[in-house]
């Protein structure tokens, strides 16, 4: 099967945060980069999250707005650091080791979601 998750992806903790990303409108996940990169795309196949092991717990690439982004990496910065292997602008990677509480982890994956999805006018 093509898409289903390899090996490496099992755990409590993948099971929760592969749940919070999957719970967005219209997601999937998806492993373009091979078995070490699980990747979550929205329904417009625009990619709004990643998950990784981090040597004992997960990271996460999550979009964010610049400004923020800066806000964020000064306040959490042994947590929160410029995305790896992304625009440093635009993306930060989470590292979801507990330090962090659930409501901004679930704030950051919300955020993301919304910006990479298209905005619908009526």
């Amino acid at each position: 099967m093509k898409n289903r998750p390899p090996r490496l992806f099992a755990g409590r903790d993948y099971q929760k945060y592969r749940k919070l990303f999957l719970s967005k409108p219209g997601s999937r996940e998806t492993f373009p980069f091979g078995p070490q990169v699980a990747v979550y795309k929205t329904k417009a196949s625009k990619m709004f999250a990643t998950l990784a092991p981090d040597n004992e717990s997960w990271s996460s690439n999550l979009k964010c707005d610049p400004h923020w982004s800066l806000t964020l990496r000064k306040q959490y910065p042994e947590s929160i650091e410029p995305g790896y292997h992304m625009n440093k602008k635009h993306w930060n990677t989470v590292l979801l080791n507990g330090s962090l509480p659930p409501s901004l982890i679930r704030k950051l994956v919300d955020l993301s979601f919304a910006l990479v999805s298209p905005v619908t006018r009526k």
